[in-house]
């Protein structure tokens, strides 16, 4: 069995560098919910040394609420914010010697296109029109996967370990009791759930997890004692 694990990195956290050893593929910020050009530049750099996959992480503008705000936008204003993300981040990957594996949109914008058809359709569009080689990640069983393969993209399906699920596949609301898992034991377990589900091709940790880079760590040893390879998408 064989598992890639992935991280939202350049946030502006400060544990990229601890974090950055256990895992396979780096989701970066690209300015619109956190970083700037400096951290940009500094993840790509890391993943590069880590030999860790690097892709883009884009949210809708809003960086007062780190991106984890609901937001109403037409399908040309999402596939204009999401492109414009991209390329930003793609270029400066293209001055470091990086080239983008894949692209997994952030927060209320990755909730909200697991859910709307329309979005969903619109930012896998997007990511299309920019290469057919970047792989879309979204939540496995979701509009956002559903949409990426009638697009004819390679998609990769995700799971949450350090978060908490509903009943029908979605993620429990930030506001909500139990939507955070956090202790690294717990965390570590339900990933083993995860995984044995199946339907996963990457796991998701969250770098501004308060437990974030222990987390990473011993996630990382559990799944290989259980027999899990890890290894990128590709």
């Amino acid at each position: 069995m064989k598992i890639d694990l992935n991280c939202d990195l350049g946030e502006g956290v400060g544990n990229d560098e601890a974090i950055m050893p256990y895992i396979t593929s780096a989701n970066i910020a690209c300015g619109f919910h956190a970083g700037d050009e400096k951290t940009m530049r500094e993840t790509l750099r890391l993943a590069k040394r880590f030999g860790v996959n690097a892709g883009a992480h884009p949210s809708w503008n809003d960086r007062e609420n780190f991106g984890r705000r609901e937001m109403s936008a037409s399908s040309e204003e999402v596939e204009k914010v999401v492109f414009e993300q991209i390329q930003i981040l793609a270029g400066i990957a293209k001055e470091e010697g990086v080239t983008l594996t894949h692209v997994k949109p952030h927060g209320a914008l990755y909730n909200q296109s697991a859910k709307d058809v329309e979005l969903a359709k619109a930012i896998a569009w997007v990511v299309k029109s920019i290469s057919v080689d970047l792989i879309l990640v979204g939540l496995a069983g979701s509009r956002s996967i559903e949409a990426g393969r009638e697009m004819g993209l390679r998609v990769a399906s995700e799971g949450f370990p350090d978060r908490g699920y509903n009943a029908d596949g979605s993620l429990i609301s930030r506001l909500l009791p139990g939507a955070l898992i956090e202790a690294p034991e717990d965390v570590a377990r339900h990933a083993i759930e995860l995984v044995k589900m199946g339907r996963l091709d990457t796991l998701c940790l969250h770098g501004d997890h308060p437990n974030a880079a222990a987390n990473a760590k011993l996630l990382r040893d559990v799944l290989l004692k259980n027999g899990v390879e890890i290894t990128a998408i590709t």
